[in-house]
């Protein structure tokens, strides 16, 4: 039987034994937090407190900024220091809420609702809003407003993006192993919002543990079902696990609810579950810490707010100095120049590794080996968007159907000359949908 997969990708080192096998720790940090007002995708969320407010784990420190916002909640409890633009991962300086923690982690009291059987579609989305969830994956679009298509009768699909294709990351899969019950549970309360539709659970078949789990888990819900699917980056972008789980195929014109279906991380659907069944608010992030520097590579369970310096104190530090520091996985994440910076709702891991081979390889001029157009799962020829964006040719960026690239990164990792396919693409991108925006 052939495997659930899409046309293209590539099979990069994986890096996932680094800190596979290693339970997820709990980490309490100590000192200054910090919670930048804009994690998400939408309007920044408007500070409730001011300095010299006292604040407990689990308030609300920032309202939402409106309809396509999120709000945001103090993980800790101490004194607003401060509110005041800080430093992101992005680069950014974006204005933050600093709390001082006094490390007693005194709480504002966990309560449910209600029992979730008891409960409304429009109530259970306004718990899922008042939360603050939004997609953990990395692009943090407010979940109340992804779980509120125009027609709701015509999702077919709601499926739980458990495929963790990106290289060293292994959050998603130690959440699976520790917490399945956490995922199925929230997977089903989603699926209460969509009367018609099945749920699907996607999973790569490098993790035949999680798959075997999920399968038992699952095996009475009339309603869900188990996917294996072929391990291949991107497996677990968008569009890719749309097609390979269910034929049905997105543009980037396109939501997935146009061809009716939901897709939600791991990391999002065991928030639903916590903010639903146990009434707490989004406020924490399993961290991936790992690459060949980290003196403890493994998974860990963060305090939003606390800084990356802290994290890697806890993994033990660095046993050499890196000479690549990321947020995120080494295909899609950020460079990092600074660990002075908070774990966000969208953070996802951090990688340090002893060598910047990127760096180190000096890009030539295109062979014309069409290997890049081969492994694109956009199907576009990123060599000649790339020529288009180095010209600034937006007629020709756009004419090459530029804007179904996902930025994988594929073709930068594939290609022989080394060129920055994916940067000079991604940069063009951002000038094209920046001036939409005008």
């Amino acid at each position: 039987m052939a495997k659930l997969t899409f046309v293209g990708g590539i099979h990069p080192y994986e890096g996932k034994d680094l800190s596979k096998d290693k339970p997820i720790l709990e980490m309490h940090p100590k000192g200054e937090m910090v919670y930048p007002v804009s994690q998400h995708i939408g309007a920044p969320a408007k500070p409730l407190v001011k300095k010299g407010d006292r604040v407990l784990v689990g308030q609300k420190i920032a309202e939402s900024g409106g309809f396509v916002s999120a709000p945001v909640y103090s993980s800790v409890s101490g004194t607003v220091k401060a509110v005041e633009p800080r430093r992101v991962a992005v680069g950014d300086m974006v204005q933050s809420i600093v709390v001082d923690n006094d490390e007693l982690y005194e709480n504002v009291g966990f309560y449910p609702v209600a029992p979730v059987e008891k409960l409304t579609k429009t109530e259970i989305l306004d718990i899922i809003r008042e939360a603050g969830i939004v997609g953990m994956g990395g692009a943090g679009f407010p979940t109340h407003v992804k779980l509120s298509p125009k027609e709701p009768e015509k999702i077919d699909y709601v499926i739980a993006n458990c495929s963790e294709c990106e290289p060293y990351l292994t959050s998603d899969y130690r959440r699976m192993l520790e917490e399945p019950e956490k995922l199925i549970g929230g997977l089903k309360i989603i699926l209460k919002l969509f009367d018609r539709a099945a749920g699907i659970l996607a999973v790569e078949d490098n993790k035949p543990d999680c798959i075997r789990i999920l399968k038992e888990l699952t095996k009475n819900e009339k309603r869900i079902v188990v996917k294996s699917l072929k391990t291949k980056y991107p497996q677990g972008a968008e569009r890719q696990l749309i097609y390979a789980v269910t034929g049905r195929q997105i543009n980037s014109s396109m939501l997935p609810a146009d061809v009716g279906c939901i897709v939600n991380n791991v990391d999002t659907m065991v928030a639903v579950y916590r903010a639903v069944m146990e009434g707490v608010p989004s406020m924490e992030r399993i961290i991936t810490v790992t690459g060949d520097c980290v003196a403890r590579p493994r998974n860990y369970r963060v305090p939003t707010g606390t800084s990356y310096r802290q994290l890697v104190e806890e993994a033990g530090g660095f046993v050499k100095e890196p000479g690549k520091l990321i947020c995120g996985g080494p295909m899609m994440g950020f460079a990092l120049f600074d660990l002075d910076i908070p774990v966000t709702k969208t953070s996802t891991a951090l990688l340090a590794l002893s060598e910047d081979e990127v760096s180190l390889l000096a890009p030539g001029p295109c062979i014309n080996c069409g290997r890049c157009a081969q492994v694109c799962p956009g199907r576009v020829v990123p060599s000649r968007l790339a020529d288009a964006a180095e010209q600034s040719d937006e007629e020709a960026f756009l004419k090459y159907n530029g804007m179904e690239c996902c930025e994988c990164g594929c073709c930068s990792y594939i290609c022989p000359a080394k060129r920055q396919l994916t940067q000079e693409i991604k940069s063009m991108r951002k000038l094209i949908l920046a001036k939409k925006k005008k």
